[in-house]
């Protein structure tokens, strides 16, 4: 009878435990909206329904939060929007932090609540909504493992203080969601807080760390039914100004157009760039490029960053080959050259289509075209001079299709085609097969892509063929996975995305112990190991293999640091010789390397990274690294971050020229210095001036003569090179670029930026030059200047639709 009792009474304890963390929350319709201030102290917010009792995510995964501390919200909609009333109890208000910054910026030194919202209760998709404490918003779409900050919609946050806590108001208008079109909706949401002060995170409903991922442990949302939303259709007007002056001569440009956003449905949107125009994109981070594979940047363009994670499944998808680099080459005539060559692509026009249904198929369209492109060639005999094409016109086109099932797994299907204008020209097809499955329990996953890549051009058609393979343990403390990557000698996605190499037959396999609930003096320890081995499809031999052991360690003073492991064995480089079939040896090495974090919360903070290489059988090859980043957080408004990074790689050795019988590489001292400064004033959350400055100095320095012809073996025979017939390969290079911005948000979705910015650029073979010295040189390059004024404005179709429907008297 005692073992009955007791056996009820487990039973029934672990029922109420259960009860109490699977919550779910109802939402009520209004007929008044609140006033969106951030004080909540609207009627409606009165009558609705309050849900507390929020738990422990982190540091610690267990219990509820502290009363003290507790969070309270409130839940309505109309045919409108969804709204949120957010209550954050402190009993020591004055002292939440409240760092300001802008939009997106959300992981700064103040505290921070955010609504996950998923309008399709799919465990999968998730569109995020952040504010801080000092009133900075935020959004992103969260999707299986990647969350997308690019993702950027217009909707309404106010905040407010009183001696209880800090408040927010929220306000989420429907064309910013995509839901299914049914009289009821299944909607699952969550909410986070953090608090910087106690370094804590808390959830509403419970979340599990150690098996599966934030967006599956989302509560139900009941009670919204017969939406009527009004038309979704927005406009974003732009004009900008600008004027350059470089080397003399000034240059005026006046421009402006306009991005569209459509509500095909309630599930699909239409966003399409009228005149497209990048006149404000950040610089690119540009470096001294001695590698055989070309150098790429990140995305800066909005149109390309905002909504696009459907369009990156599979990673075949490169948005920045639209509109760039022009791909056509020019065949010269005797006593021609090339006077002036555009280093990019005007865009035509962009749009892209994306949605998803109610039985989770995410369907995506993107088209881009891009103009016909000319260079100017000219004959220094007879001063004729010439167009020449260097790129036709070109469509690019991304279609996607991606099904998700069990709130846990996906597979999709993208192809991208590039159809240049003109029968000579190059076009390309690439088909994906990309999948991701987790089995009920989330303990174990299965992923990988299969990608058949064709090719059209001069020399006929080419397909190639790649594969990956992945399966993990993603349950528990320990964790393991082992993989598979393959790719035939004809590959190539690189019209359309970007892929370094191919003719690769490669395994990995790995595992990891981690901690989700502090131990000793630490919040978190993680440590783990990783095998890869890595041979040639064709012809099938070793090409290398290497080990790391990686550790991390946060402390509770919210301090981190981890110390890194690797070794490589010999290595044959079939990439750096440029040259089909043939490779280079490179002996075996080992290294570490490691990091100290430091508590941001304190005004003064250091971050410090180092490593260093070192190669087992050459006495005098030795690489070693350091980058020390202090910051200072003079006000809640003023923060200045200083980055230094140097880099030296001693009796280096690097292709450097090759002819139509030899291969030619050279010992080099490579070395470079990078320093960053960026200094923000945010006079609120919506208006803040940016200073960044980067130069960026490197050399690579061939004096001490010592060059090799490459042998069919790999190994390489001394030789003589001659550097009055040969390129000489000795090389300064120093880039500078300095941005400074006025940012102001004067209207939600509105913006207008004032920006000066210079920049200076020289290369030379001065390779010995110190750095005080190569400064000297690079500020005798003529300087470019640019001021550009932008101003946007964000205008909602339903504001207006009155102006039209209004009739002559």
């Amino acid at each position: 009878m005692r073992q009955f009792l007791l056996s009820v009474f487990v039973a029934l304890v672990s029922f109420f435990i259960n009860a109490q963390e699977s919550k779910t929350i109802r939402a009520t319709r209004i007929t008044n909206a609140p006033k969106i201030d951030g004080i909540l102290d609207d009627t409606v917010w009165k009558n609705l329904p309050t849900y507390n009792q929020f738990y422990m995510l982190e540091p610690s995964n267990e219990g509820l939060a502290a009363p003290e501390v507790q969070t309270e919200i409130k839940l309505a909609y109309d045919d409108l929007a969804v709204y949120v009333a957010a209550y954050m109890y402190d009993d020591q208000p004055e002292l939440i932090p409240m760092q300001f910054s802008q939009r997106d910026e959300v992981f700064v030194q103040a505290d921070q609540f955010m609504v996950a919202l998923n309008t399709y209760n799919d465990g999968i998709n998730e569109t995020r909504f952040w504010v801080t404490s000092a009133g900075t918003i935020g959004d992103s779409r969260l999707t299986l493992n990647n969350q997308d900050f690019g993702f950027n919609v217009v909707f309404q946050c106010r905040v407010s203080l009183d001696d209880k806590g800090w408040y927010a108001e929220f306000k989420i208008p429907y064309n910013t969601l995509r839901f299914p079109e049914i009289d009821v909706q299944d909607w699952s949401i969550n909410f986070f807080r953090r608090l910087v002060r106690q370094n804590e995170t808390h959830s509403f409903n419970r979340v599990n760390k150690s098996i599966g991922r934030e967006a599956q442990y989302s509560a139900p949302v009941t009670g919204v039914r017969d939406i009527d939303p009004p038309v979704r259709l927005t406009f974003f007007p732009f004009a900008q100004a600008s004027q350059t002056i470089f080397d003399g001569e000034s240059t005026t440009e006046f421009s402006g157009g306009m991005d569209v956003k459509y509500g095909l449905s309630d599930s699909f949107t239409l966003d399409a760039q009228l005149i497209p125009d990048f006149g404000q994109v950040a610089f690119d981070a540009v470096r001294l490029n001695l590698g055989p594979f070309e150098q790429t940047f990140s995305e800066n363009r909005a149109f390309f960053t905002e909504g696009i994670d459907l369009f990156n499944k599979g990673r075949i998808f490169f948005s920045r080959r639209i509109g760039g680099a022009p791909t056509g080459r020019i065949d010269l005539n005797d006593n021609e050259t090339i006077t002036n060559s555009p280093s990019k692509v005007n865009l035509i026009n962009s749009i892209k289509v994306s949605g998803r249904t109610k039985n989770n198929l995410g369907v995506g369209i993107l088209n881009s075209i891009t103009e016909q492109t000319f260079a100017t060639v000219e004959d220094s005999e007879t001063g004729t001079m010439r167009e020449a094409e260097i790129e036709p016109l070109t469509n690019y086109n991304v279609v996607v299709l991606d099904q998700q099932f069990n709130q846990n797994s996906s597979v999709s299907l993208i192809n991208t085609n590039v159809t240049r204008n003109g029968s000579n020209n190059r076009d390309a097809n690439v088909s994906g097969l990309v999948f991701s499955l987790a089995n009920k329990e989330n303990s174990f996953l299965a992923s990988g892509r299969t990608i058949v890549s064709n090719v059209n051009g001069l020399e006929g058609l080419k397909t190639g063929f790649s594969s990956e393979f992945d399966f993990f343990r993603t349950k528990g403390n320990f964790r393991y996975r082992f993989g598979h990557d393959f790719a035939n000698t004809t590959y190539d996605i690189n019209d359309l995305g970007l892929n370094f190499r191919n003719n690769f037959n490669s395994f990995a396999a790995g595992s990891s112990y981690e901690t989700f609930e502090p131990v000793g003096v630490f919040n978190r320890l993680r440590f783990s190991i990783t095998g890869r081995h890595r041979r040639l499809y064709r012809p099938d031999v070793e090409t290398g293999t290497s080990f790391d052991f990686d550790t991390f360690f946060a402390l509770k003073t919210r301090d981190a640091f981890g110390i890194d492991f690797d070794y490589d064995s010999p290595e044959n480089d079939y990439f750096e010789p440029r040259s089909p079939g043939r490779f280079v040896i490179y002996d075996e090495k080992y290294g570490a390397s490691g990091f100290i974090s430091t508590d941001y919360r304190r005004r003064l903070a250091i971050d410090i990274r180092g490593g260093f290489q070192d190669w087992v059988d050459v006495d005098d090859q030795f690489f070693y690294r350091l980058n020390i980043s202090p910051r200072y957080r003079f006000s809640e408004k003023l923060l200045l971050i200083l980055e230094s990074s140097y880099r030296n790689n001693t009796n280096n050795f690097g292709w450097v020229d090759s002819s139509d019988t030899e291969i030619f590489f050279g010992r080099r001292d490579i070395t470079s210095l990078e320093n960053t400064l960026s200094i923000a004033y945010n006079f609120d959350p919506y208006k803040a001036i940016n200073l960044r400055f980067r130069n960026f100095w490197s050399t690579a320095d061939y004096s001490d003569d010592t060059f090799f012809t490459l042998n069919e073996d790999g190994t390489r025979t001394p030789t003589n090179y001659d550097l009055a017939e040969r390129r000489d390969p000795n090389t300064n290079f120093n880039i500078w670029n300095l941005d400074l911005s006025f940012r102001w948000r004067f209207a939600p979705g509105s913006e207008a930026s004032l920006l000066y910015r210079n920049q200076i650029f020289n290369q030379d073979e001065l390779s010995q030059l110190g750095y005080s010295e190569s400064l000297d040189s690079l500020f005798d390059q003529p300087i470019q200047h640019t001021v550009s004024l932008r101003v946007t404005y964000f205008i909602d179709y339903n504001n207006i639709k009155g102006i039209f429907n209004k009739t002559e008297s």
